[in-house]
């Protein structure tokens, strides 16, 4: 139900009107089953775009933390990423990957479509970075499909370090579903992820970087500035 109002009273209407969405490619997101959402990762509001004009219900992974807040701050904070679709995962200590992993596959176990960012943070300077294998590792474990997803404009509307949005026309592009058969070894699913990525890239027309995103970042900020692609 908060998914719904969320999408259709609360949220999505702002959203339509600031970013003036256009979507194509709609039509490879199987209607039923389990199904991964891959998408590149530029801003914070990325996954609510994801969330608005994909048709069916999405289920993202969030940090704990979201969920446990305190004073009207916290309960607004667990509220609205609730009603987002998230579901927390502790991201602290030895075990949090596999839990992180163990969450996605009950979600896809149970029929439902899983979205992530497999750069795992948003990009500083727009070019699309190396992906974490997490989401092929439950792809190849479970049969899921992954189906890429590009996002352009969402940087323009909502810039690092800004608190306002802007208005902007937001373009958001559904690629054909992938397959991956069950890997042996570590390296497979590594040359998946990144072949993937570099889809990704080429499709967007944004050069693509064989380097972590959160990597990146912190040798941006120690050298003081960051390069705006």
């Amino acid at each position: 139900m908060w998914y719904s109002l969320c999408k259709y009273v609360l949220v999505g209407p702002l959203l339509r009107l600031l970013g003036r969405p256009h979507v194509e490619g709609l039509e490879h997101i199987p209607r039923t089953g389990p199904v991964i959402i891959a998408a590149n990762h530029l801003a914070f509001i990325d996954s609510l775009y994801l969330a608005l004009v994909i048709p069916r219900p999405l289920t993202f992974l969030a940090k704990q933390e979201y969920f446990t807040g305190t004073g009207p701050r916290g309960r607004a904070t667990r509220w609205f990423f609730t009603a987002a679709g998230q579901v927390p995962v502790n991201r602290t200590g030895g075990d949090a990957a596999a839990d992180a992993l163990a969450a996605a596959t009950r979600i896809l176990e149970s029929g439902g479509a899983w979205a992530i960012h497999p750069e795992g943070t948003r990009s500083l300077d727009g070019r699309v970075y190396r992906g974490r294998t997490g989401a092929l590792r439950v792809a190849m474990a479970t049969g899921a499909p992954v189906v890429p997803v590009i996002l352009d404009g969402t940087d323009r509307m909502n810039p690092r370090g800004r608190k306002l949005l802007r208005f902007t026309k937001v373009r958001i592009s559904v690629q054909p579903a992938r397959r991956y058969p069950a890997a042996e070894y570590r390296a497979q699913v590594r040359a998946a992820t990144d072949q993937l990525m570099r889809e990704i890239a080429e499709q967007s027309g944004r050069p693509y970087v064989d380097r972590y995103a959160a990597t990146f970042a912190v040798e941006k900020s120690a050298a003081g500035g960051v390069r705006r692609g």
